[in-house]
């Protein structure tokens, strides 16, 4: 009773302000979901909430997925606006037209499994003044269509200096970029592609250069074919997802481009790539043309294939370090024969080196990162995936820089309770992924009595904690258990309804909660479900992943309906009861709730990667 007339007297306190002053120094600091929560209190409050919506010059949609009458609600008056990031699973062309206008300098579509081609001349044609633009689209098939929309959207924005392309295919394979024939702004500072040919960007590099050479040599006889790229041409970030890496490909980049400050590249070849048409230690000496180079990224992702840069080895690698001593970032994956000695040259060479990653690096042990505070680096994020041979000693040594904020151990297996001591004294440390490593209830115990102000931490397949660990993380009296808020707990098979019960009372900042693949019960969702209702000050619970959590039944679909779960973004029920037999259940809470994706398909945590394999008609 005393809590809602606080609530109620704080209520009162804000309507008392003069209108200008609520707006200007309480309305416009909320988030974009807060402000329209607060436009619910009442008639004047949401009069207030009208008048402050059209002044924002900035809007966050993406973490939920709108529908029309959502979007037009909230953006449609906002004709202020210069920086707009949207999820669009649930919008389709005609939905983009209350938000297009020559205001806006930034737009970020994502997972746009409704759209199609067309919104690249609506945006051409509504949008002159677009700086940014970030798409990710279907593959439609239809390459003609394709290149047509984007060079009436490419001639239309003139201004941009940053486009960031993601054409997602249903099918393995599919590539949207048959040809980059398309006309580059001379602004443009940053491009991102996927997925695109290795032979097209060779043509996109010649034509860059033909285009620089016609407008430096005088000529008023001869006619060269090629797109209107200006002499000014500058990239400097440059991203692309291909088929194939190889020495032809860095060749083409450095001698076109020496101005590129970050060079991320990653192949998905189907077989392993020929002798003359792969990376080798040769490719890598052209990367001495960067000049500038700051952030280095090379990666051959293996899907279903075991495929790496077997040409490459240590040889190549220190060759990469004496040419590119002012990298700050590398990431490196697929490197499956170079070894300790060449890691460790890029610890040693680059000392501005403050992001570092390694994946699948099946010779990196220990003895890359001994003695690492003598490097002159001072290391932000590490993240080390999938490295069998790293060890605990590694951790204890990158503890050592006291900066970290990042350290990313998913897949080494060897890693065991005795780092978490050093871990523990990581104040800087937000982020902490240690999926699949050998610790147990007593190391989670360790950690939780630490002073690192974690918020992002990862368990999965951490098979030997149980329901007790997750007790002492919550009640270990140190600042994780004030500062966690997302958690995955996935793929443990200790994990029950206690630990979850221990969530829902003890973890306050929970926004966040992965646990697929676990034993729960409707016990659990119903604790979820409650979590506010036992504790105010717990936020709102955002996502909630219970892939192939088997245990829960479809009684437990009560739990999601209105007024439980009131925050909820998205929901992963995929393989469970809920999904097979609660369809017409499922159809009215998402009417219900038009804001919440409710996904079937087995996405992790926000359809990030598997929006486009959704099937239509379903809940989403």
């Amino acid at each position: 009773m005393e809590q809602k007339k606080e609530k109620e007297e704080r209520r009162m306190g804000l309507e008392r302000l003069p209108s200008s002053l609520l707006i200007e120094e309480v309305l416009l600091k909320l988030e974009i979901e807060t402000l329209c929560s607060v436009s619910c209190v009442n008639k004047a409050m949401s009069f207030s909430v009208s008048q402050a919506l059209p002044l924002l010059s900035s809007i966050n949609l993406s973490a939920f997925s709108p529908d029309a009458q959502i979007l037009s609600s909230i953006v449609g008056g906002c004709r202020g606006l210069h920086s707009l990031t949207l999820n669009c699973l649930h919008l389709d062309n005609l939905s983009l037209g209350v938000i297009l206008g020559t205001h806006l300098q930034e737009l970020n579509l994502l997972s746009c499994s409704l759209l199609s081609y067309e919104v690249f001349t609506s945006i051409g044609e509504a949008c002159p003044n677009l700086r940014v633009l970030v798409l990710e689209l279907v593959d439609q098939c239809s390459t003609e269509a394709f290149r047509t929309n984007l060079d009436q959207m490419l001639s239309g924005c003139l201004c941009l200096e940053s486009i960031s392309l993601k054409i997602r295919g249903r099918d393995v394979g599919a590539n949207a970029f048959q040809s980059i024939d398309f006309f580059l702004p001379s602004a443009l500072k940053s491009m991102k592609l996927q997925s695109v040919l290795e032979q097209d960007v060779i043509r996109l590099m010649d034509k860059i250069r033909v285009g620089a050479d016609r407008n430096s040599v005088q000529t008023s006889h001869v006619s060269i074919p090629v797109s209107p790229l200006s002499s000014v041409f500058t990239l400097q970030r440059l991203s692309l997802v291909l088929d194939a890496i190889s020495d032809e490909l860095i060749m083409a980049i450095s001698g076109n481009l020496p101005t590129l400050v970050e060079l991320d590249l990653e192949d998905r070849p189907v077989k392993q790539p020929l002798p003359n048409h792969d990376l080798t230690n040769t490719g890598l000496q052209y990367l001495a043309s960067f000049h500038h180079l700051m952030g280095l990224s090379l990666i051959r992702s293996r899907h279903n294939q075991q495929v790496s840069f077997k040409r490459v080895n240590d040889m190549g690698i220190f060759l990469l370090s004496e040419v590119c001593k002012g990298l700050e970032s590398v990431r490196l994956c697929g490197f499956s024969k170079v070894s300790d000695a060449g890691y460790a040259s890029i610890l040693h060479s680059c000392l501005k080196l403050k992001k570092f990653e390694a994946r699948n690096a099946f010779f990196l042990s220990d003895l890359a990162f001994l003695d690492v505070t003598e490097f002159q680096c001072s290391l932000v994020e590490v993240k080390l995936l999938s490295c069998s041979l790293i060890t605990s000693e590694t951790v204890k040594q990158l503890t050592r820089s006291r900066v970290l904020e990042v350290l990313d151990l998913c897949g080494c297996r060897s890693i065991a309770d005795s780092c978490l001591g050093s871990i523990s004294s990581l104040r800087s440390l937000s982020m902490l992924n240690l999926a699949g490593a050998d610790i147990t209830d007593y190391g989670l115990s360790v950690l939780a009595q630490g002073i690192p102000s974690i918020t992002h931490l990862c368990l999965r397949h951490c098979e030997r904690v149980t329901d007790e660990g997750i007790s002492f993380l919550f009640h270990g009296g140190g600042t994780i258990r004030k500062t966690l808020s997302q958690l995955d707990l996935g793929h443990m098979p200790r994990i029950s309804d206690k630990a979850v019960f221990t969530i829902a009372m003890a973890g306050t900042e929970i926004t966040e909660l992965c646990l697929r693949h676990c034993s729960v019960t409707d016990v659990s969702l119903d604790c979820l479900a409650m979590r506010k209702t036992f504790r105010d000050e717990c936020k709102l619970l955002r996502r909630l992943d219970l892939l192939n959590c088997t245990g829960l039944s479809v009684n437990s679909l009560r739990f999601l309906k209105s007024p439980s779960f009131p925050g909820l973004h998205w929901l992963g029920i995929g393989g469970t009861p809920l999904a097979s037999k609660g369809y017409p259940t499922l159809s009215k809470i998402h009417s219900q709730r038009p804001w919440l994706t409710i996904c079937l398909e087995g996405c992790e945590m926000g359809c990030y990667d598997g929006w486009q394999f959704h099937r239509a008609g379903y809940p989403q």
